[in-house]
């Protein structure tokens, strides 16, 4: 499966929400700078957020409602929570 290199990430257990780097997974973007914690302090990382909608490869659709934006990440995050709710299961 060819996965768009915008969209190559990782899952990871910790983080709260799904950060994805390009904005042309979010539809209606909302930009609104916000801070977040990390394990050396709070930056300021996240510039907007809203609802993604991801088609992958062979019509498998992905759908995130309240993803957050960041063009800043080195890559994007996808929460084990949104990826159970979109009824994909992740061993470890």
């Amino acid at each position: 499966m060819n996965i768009p290199h915008s969209l190559v990430g990782v899952a990871d257990s910790a983080t709260t929400h799904t950060i994805l780097k390009d904005e042309k997974y979010l539809s209606h973007l909302t930009m609104d700078e916000t801070n977040i914690n990390i394990i050396s302090g709070s930056i300021k990382l996240i510039e907007g957020s809203r609802r993604a909608n991801i088609l992958l490869p062979r019509g498998m659709k992905f759908v995130i409602g309240d993803a957050l934006f960041s063009s800043k990440s080195q890559r994007s995050l996808l929460s084990f929570k949104d990826i159970c709710r979109n009824g994909y299961h992740i061993e470890t």
